[in-house]
């Protein structure tokens, strides 16, 4: 009697190919990746981010901004950073925003200083042409805080804000507009579920100027303060995109929000802004 013994090695030929195939995709596509940044950037319209309306484009940069608020009872707050941070396209039509939580320093009251909720933005943009086909964006937004802020600083409660955010351009003068709410995971008596609408009207001087406009509303439509509202309008200015290196560049601005309704928090609110898109 005779036996014979086959031992099939085909099962482990087979794996290694598709760890390597993983592997060449990952490495495919951080090596792709400003390639398609730019194509993906090439499909919306080119105008500049405004001070404080989230721009509906899809954006590339890391960002950091100064507020300097203050009321009419002399109470000033400084706000170190404003929850910007770095903006990232990792997928077509998507953006991802992770910031850094903001620093507040007040002169009133005393050692209430420190940071504010960790805020992210995702992006997810649904329809949009450049200047040569349309010159318009469509996008819808999901905003989302930590509540890792101090007492006095932070929320206390996590914040989902869905946003619908919409651009048209004429020529060098563009409006974009942004509107959602805010839903807290608690303390809804205490912080309601703000709505904000915010439009920026823009227009382009000499290829790096935009003087801009913008209209910052909030109203608020649940609890204790159901039915206030609060309208701010900020004049400023934003200079960029101007070229550094290649895709690297610079953009920086300054405006005020100057409020003309009954407010809650700040009358008169400074700001500055610096950005590096790459």
């Amino acid at each position: 009697m005779s036996m014979t013994v086959v031992i099939l090695f085909a099962a482990a030929p087979c794996r290694a190919q598709s760890v390597s195939d993983f592997g060449t995709a990952i490495e495919d596509y951080f090596t792709n990746w400003f390639p398609r940044v730019t194509q993906i950037q090439s499909e919306q319209p080119h105008w500049i981010t405004p001070l404080v309306t989230v721009t509906p484009r899809l954006e590339e940069e890391v960002r950091y901004d100064q507020f300097f608020e203050s009321m009419r009872d002399g109470v000033a707050t400084d706000n170190f950073g404003a929850g910007k941070g770095i903006e990232l396209i990792p997928f077509q039509n998507t953006e991802v925003i992770v910031g850094i939580p903001g620093f507040l320093k007040r002169n009133i009251p005393r050692n209430t200083d420190g940071f504010a909720d960790w805020p992210f933005l995702i992006k997810y943009r649904l329809l949009s042409a450049n200047e040569e086909n349309g010159n318009y964006i469509v996008t819808a937004f999901m905003g989302f805080s930590v509540p890792t802020g101090s007492n006095i600083n932070g929320n206390g409660h996590g914040i989902f804000t869905p946003t619908l955010a919409a651009g048209k351009g004429f020529g060098d003068f563009d409006v974009q507009s942004t509107v959602g709410v805010a839903f807290p995971s608690g303390g809804l008596d205490r912080l309601g579920m703000p709505l904000a609408w915010n439009t920026t009207f823009q227009y382009r001087l000499f290829k790096y100027f935009w003087p801009e406009f913008e209209t910052n509303y909030t109203w608020q439509s649940y609890g204790a303060d159901t039915g206030h509202s609060t309208l701010y309008l900020t004049p400023g200015m934003v200079i960029g995109r101007i070229p550094i290196h290649d895709r690297v560049g610079l953009t920086f601005g300054a405006g005020e929000q100057v409020a003309v309704t009954m407010h809650r928090t700040y009358n008169h609110n400074v700001v500055l802004t610096a950005r590096i898109p790459f």
